[in-house]
């Protein structure tokens, strides 16, 4: 086919903006139609959360740059969960695509909630359609079909065009008894094989692990089984959006003649969540955090955020004896049901450890089976593609190394064709296979207070470098004549000092060399105010380069008086 007839014919690609080479911050773009008139579907739009590296970041977004260009033509954001790192980005980056949401009851009312906060409810049109829901977008004819996560309403989608199926399947596993909703609907899976899946975009972060992840009905019988052999409070960490694993708290309580008080913003509001869609019925009352303060030790249960050592969270206040309303010591528990998140290592073991020394029991996952995956384990991938025979694997959803053994295990799987995409990757799909016919610009978006900033941005750089080096401020006051009046002074941030050379001394030599620096230039510089700063900047780093080995940010102010 000419590249002229290529241009013109209708297409259906595939483009990831965020989540291929990574666990988290999913942006998934469908487009259809001729590349001049292309008709786009977002699936997802995540988040991911900032570390060490991010200093004052603690949420980050992908990059819409592509989509919002093309807003006019992006007819829907889908939204398959609830999950952060599939839908945590909507109330950000919504004014800059103003499309419309569809999601699911559970998912829309968190949505909601979010898009409140953010001053968007009544602006932003959000689309509550059922489980199991068949509509129709332009050119897309989408179907929900029902599979298990660790969230309640998780979807995966079937989306038809003229082109061919894709099944999307999101994030999910195969539990045969989730406790919370409805099994993986393997029918609806395999009459779509039956009608023909051209291409399968599916979850890779177990990839490398065999075997199968479990079921949240072996964890419910084992925290009820634990929280039995505790005498003192107990407290269990857990994903907030993990319903079922919050309904197997309580109901571990409740056989063992405890009450619930929940601890921790996200957890009041993924309870309300859950209500609001008819979950949670059967569990006692729950008491909040005065009341639980009467309650025996025995007879109290908290239910907890902050697994995942979070500073702000509730268990860490709780750790560091912090926290108003409750408190542990010698004799009580704490119950880790979740999975430690790679990067957060440093920070889970500081909250264990500062738990331990406070006389706390600390209960694993490695130590109980008080915790399982929420999604496909090797053996429940090879089932699902055993289910939907897809003609063409396309791993997301993972690190590089995830989504190349994803793609290999596909091939081992006889399906046709495997691709393991980058961000950013537009992938044309057709019968005969994918290809990568373009490439989109990608990106990351910092939260940075109120502002949303590229991740390069100077802001960011320059916490960056004062966070390892430092920073120096000089000032001068500086007469009509271009003579020095008053100073230089110097104020530093960050910088060392030992009882050999003191960050006075060092001062004490930088306002000398600022000095020094200003008075070499020539009558004419000295009434150019950025020249002046330039010069004093340039001889100050020369020399705290010299003193400490280190590059501080040095700022230089000329007064003019």
């Amino acid at each position: 086919m000419s590249a002229a007839k290529t241009k013109s014919a209708d297409e259906l690609v595939f483009l990831p903006l965020g989540g291929s080479g990574e666990i988290g911050m999913n942006l998934n773009l469908y487009g259809f139609g001729p590349e001049a008139k292309r008709k786009w579907i977002m699936l997802d739009c995540g988040v991911t959360f900032g570390d060490l590296t991010t200093p004052g970041v603690d949420v980050i977004t992908p990059d819409p740059t592509f989509i919002e260009e093309r807003a006019d033509d992006l007819l829907a954001i889908i939204l398959t969960h609830a999950h952060e790192d599939h839908m945590g980005a909507v109330a950000r980056l919504w004014p800059r695509l103003r499309a419309p949401v569809y999601a699911t009851p559970f998912t829309a009312w968190l949505l909601r909630d979010r898009l409140d906060e953010a001053g968007l409810l009544g602006e932003t049109p959000v689309h509550e359609i059922p489980l199991d829901a068949r509509f129709e977008i332009g050119p897309f004819d989408l179907q929900f079909i029902t599979i298990t996560h660790s969230i309640p309403e998780p979807n995966g989608v079937a989306i038809r065009t003229p082109a061919g199926l894709i099944f999307h399947t999101g994030d999910w596993k195969i539990d045969p008894a989730p406790q919370i909703g409805a099994p993986t609907d393997i029918d609806a899976i395999r009459a779509i094989a039956d009608e023909g899946v051209l291409a399968m975009v599916c979850d890779s972060t177990n990839a490398l692990v065999e075997g199968e992840s479990g079921s949240e009905e072996g964890v419910r019988e084992e925290l009820i089984k634990l929280v039995g052999e505790q005498t003192g409070k107990v407290a269990i960490a857990a994903f907030a959006s993990n319903v079922a694993r919050l309904e197997s708290a309580m109901l571990a309580a409740q056989a063992n003649d405890r009450r619930v008080c929940l601890v921790g913003r996200s957890m009041h509001r993924m309870v309300a969540a859950a209500r609001h869609v008819g979950l949670l019925k059967n569990v006692a009352p729950l008491i909040d955090e005065d009341e639980a303060g009467f309650f025996p030790a025995d007879k109290v249960l908290y239910l907890c955020t902050g697994s995942q050592g979070e500073p702000r969270a509730a268990l860490s206040r709780i750790a560091s004896k912090n926290h108003r309303n409750v408190s542990l010591s010698e004799g009580d528990a704490v119950i880790f049901s979740s999975r430690m998140i790679p990067g957060n290592e440093v920070s889970i073991n500081a909250l264990q450890n500062q738990l331990v020394d406070n006389g706390v029991n600390v209960i694993t996952a490695s130590q109980r089976d008080i915790h399982v995956s929420g999604h496909p384990r090797r053996d429940e991938l090879r089932a699902m593609y055993q289910w939907a025979k897809p003609k063409i694997a396309i791993p997301v959803h993972g690190e590089r190394r995830h989504l190349l053994a994803h793609a290999e295990l596909a091939r081992e799987l006889q399906v046709p064709h495997a691709l393991a995409p980058h961000n950013g990757d537009i992938i044309l799909i057709t019968p005969d296979g994918p290809s990568v016919i373009d490439e989109a610009p990608v990106g990351r978006l910092f939260v940075d207070g109120e502002f949303l900033v590229p991740a390069d941005a100077h802001n960011v750089r320059d916490r960056k470098r004062v966070s390892f080096n430092g920073m120096i401020a000089i000032s001068l006051a500086v007469d009509e004549e271009g003579d020095i009046v008053d100073g230089p002074m110097a104020r530093a941030r960050g910088l060392p000092e030992d009882d050999d050379y003191s960050l006075e001394a060092f001062l004490e030599e930088a306002e000398r060399v600022a000095g020094q620096a200003f008075s070499r230039l020539s009558a004419r510089n000295r009434d150019d105010d950025e020249a002046c700063e330039e010069a004093v900047m340039r001889a100050v780093s020369r020399f705290a380069r010299e003193t400490y080995d280190k590059r501080p940010i040095v700022e230089a102010m000329i007064l003019r008086v």
